[in-house]
C-alpha cells in the first residue's frame, strides 16, 4: 500500500502511443477531450462500479441513501465487470460515453490519466468536508499511481490486501498447523490432496488476475523486497525464478486441473464447496466465504513468512472513485464522491467487501476487529512486519503487461509450454523498456 516518496515526484507527461491515437481520434463529447462544466449540482449523474456484480448491492443502498439526502439528484448506475473495466474506460475515451463518476483503481489510474480523461481533484480535496480525514499511506498512493507529482486524480476509497484463507476444519483433520510460512503452506498442500476423492490442498488463480497471484507468491518466497535494482526489474532474479517454478509445480499436482482457467469468482466459488484446502485471494472474498462455510470452518491469514523470517507482499491496488473531465454536472458528481467517501458510507462498504476503509473515522469502526482476518491484515500493512514490494502502477503500459500481455502465458506456463525463466524475461524485458521509455520522456 505504501509506495515512495520519490515516485510521487515524477511529473507525468508519458502518454502510450495507443492513448495518442486514441486521443487523435476523438471529438468534443463526453469522452477526454472535453472539459465540461459545473453544472447546477443537481439532475442525473452516472456512476460506473468497476467492481459491478460483487459490489451492486451495497453499492445500490449508497445510492439510495445519497439520493434521500439530496433530493435532487439522480444517479444512474452502471455495473461493469472487473475484468472489462479498463478497456471499458480506454473504448469510452476513444468513442465517448464516459460517465461522471468512475471506480478506479491504482493498477490502470496512470493510463486513464495520460489520456487526460479525469478531472485534478486536490483543489476540491482542500475544500471538502473529506480533507484530513483520509489514511496518508492511501493518499501517497493514489498519488504516486498518477504519476503526476502532487496532483491527486481520485479520492481513495479502500485498500486491499493479500490473503492466504485456509480450511481451519481440515487442516485440524489432518494434523495440521495454520500455513505461516512458505514451508508450512507447501507441506499443507501436498497432505490435503487426495485427487482420486476430488480433494485438493491448494487452488491456484490460471484465469484473469493471475499475475498479481503470482507476483505475490514469488517475491513472497524469494524474500526481495525491491521491484527496481536500478534500471532493471527485479522480476527475473534467479531467486524468483526459482521460487515460480516451485509454485506453478503446484498446478494439477496438488490443485484441481480447472484452475488453469479460473479467474478469482470461479476460484472462489470451487473453495467454497468445500473440498480444497487453500486460496490466495484478497479480504474481498471474506462474505463469499462466511455465507458458504460459517465462521467456524476457515481463517485468513496474511501471506506467509519466508525462509528469511520475513513476510514480503506485494502492494495491492487502492481503489478510489474519480471525477471525469467531461462531466457536464461535476458539482453534483462531487457531492456523490463526497458522500460515497464520508465516514458512514465509507464504513458501511468497507464493511460489506471485507477492506480497509480510507476515510480515517471509518477505520477506526469497531467491525475493523470484528473480522480477524481484516485486523490482521491491516495490522501487518501498519506495524512494520511485511516488507511491501511496490509495484510500478504509474507506467501507462503496467496494467496492459501485467495483465493481457502475460496472462495466456502463464496459463502456457502452468500447462508446461513455456519455462519459470522464459516466463519472467519477457515480462521483465517489457517493463524495462516500458520504464525507460517512460523515464525519457521527462520522469524520475
Amino acid at each position: 500500500m505504501n509506495i515512495s516518496k520519490t515516485l510521487r515526484g515524477r511529473a507525468a507527461t508519458a502518454v502510450s502511443l495507443t492513448a495518442v491515437l486514441a486521443l487523435a481520434a476523438t471529438g468534443c463529447g463526453d469522452d477526454g477531450s472535453d472539459t465540461g462544466t459545473e453544472g447546477s449540482g443537481k439532475g442525473e449523474i452516472t456512476f460506473w462500479d468497476n467492481n459491478g456484480g460483487p459490489r451492486t448491492a451495497i453499492w445500490t443502498e449508497i445510492i439510495k441513501d445519497f439520493e434521500k439526502k439530496n433530493p435532487d439528484i439522480k444517479v444512474k448506475y452502471v455495473p461493469i465487470p472487473i475484468a472489462d473495466v479498463q478497456s471499458k474506460y480506454d473504448t469510452a475515451i476513444a468513442g465517448g460515453g464516459l460517465p461522471d463518476v468512475g471506480g478506479v483503481g491504482t493498477a490502470y489510474l496512470a493510463n486513464i490519466v495520460s489520456q487526460e480523461a479525469l478531472e485534478p481533484i486536490s483543489g476540491r480535496l482542500e475544500k471538502s468536508p473529506l480533507k484530513g480525514k483520509l489514511v496518508e499511506s492511501m493518499v501517497e498512493s493514489v498519488r504516486a499511481a498518477a504519476g503526476r507529482g502532487e496532483d491527486m486524480y481520485t479520492v481513495p476509497t479502500s485498500a486491499n490486501s493479500g490473503v492466504l484463507w485456509y480450511r481451519t476444519d481440515l487442516f485440524k483433520q489432518a494434523g495440521l498447523e495454520a500455513p505461516t510460512t512458505w514451508a508450512k503452506f507447501y507441506e499443507s498442500a501436498d497432505k490435503l490432496t487426495d485427487a482420486k476423492n476430488n480433494k485438493f490442498g491448494y487452488t491456484i488463480r490460471g484465469g484473469a488476475g493471475s499475475i498479481a497471484q503470482a507476483l505475490d507468491a514469488i517475491y513472497g518466497q524469494s524474500g526481495i523486497t525491491e521491484f527496481w535494482d536500478g534500471e532493471k526489474t527485479t522480476l527475473n532474479d534467479p531467486k524468483n525464478v526459482a521460487a515460480l517454478e516451485k509454485y506453478a509445480a503446484l498446478f494439477k499436482k496438488t490443485t484441481p486441473a480447472a484452475d488453469v482457467n479460473n479467474d478469482f469468482t470461479k476460484m472462489v466459488a470451487q473453495w467454497d464447496t468445500g473440498t480444497i484446502g487453500m486460496l490466495s485471494h484478497n479480504l474481498g472474498s471474506y462474505q463469499d466465504h462466511l455465507k458458504a462455510l460459517g465462521e467456524d470452518k476457515f481463517a485468513g491469514i496474511p501471506a506467509p513468512i519466508g525462509d528469511g523470517g520475513t513476510r514480503v507482499q506485494v502492494s495491492n491496488p487502492v481503489d478510489g472513485l474519480g471525477l471525469f473531465r467531461s462531466s457536464k454536472n461535476k458539482n453534483a458528481a462531487w457531492k456523490f464522491i463526497e458522500f460515497a467517501a464520508s465516514h458512514e458510507s465509507n464504513s458501511k462498504w468497507n464493511q460489506s467487501a471485507g477492506a480497509i476503509p480510507a476515510n480515517t473515522e471509518a477505520a477506526k469502526d469497531p467491525w475493523i476487529n470484528e473480522s480477524e482476518s481484516t485486523s490482521l491484515a491491516a495490522k501487518a500493512l501498519t506495524d512494520g512486519s511485511t516488507k511491501i514490494v511496490d509495484l510500478p502502477y504509474y507506467l501507462p503500459d503496467w496494467n496492459n503487461i501485467s495483465k493481457a500481455d502475460n496472462e495466456p502465458e502463464f496459463q502456457k506456463l502452468l500447462l508446461g509450454k513455456v519455462t519459470a525463466k522464459a516466463f519472467l524475461d519477457k515480462m521483465a524485458e517489457e517493463l524495462n523498456a516500458s520504464q525507460k521509455e517512460w523515464k525519457e520522456l521527462g520522469n524520475g
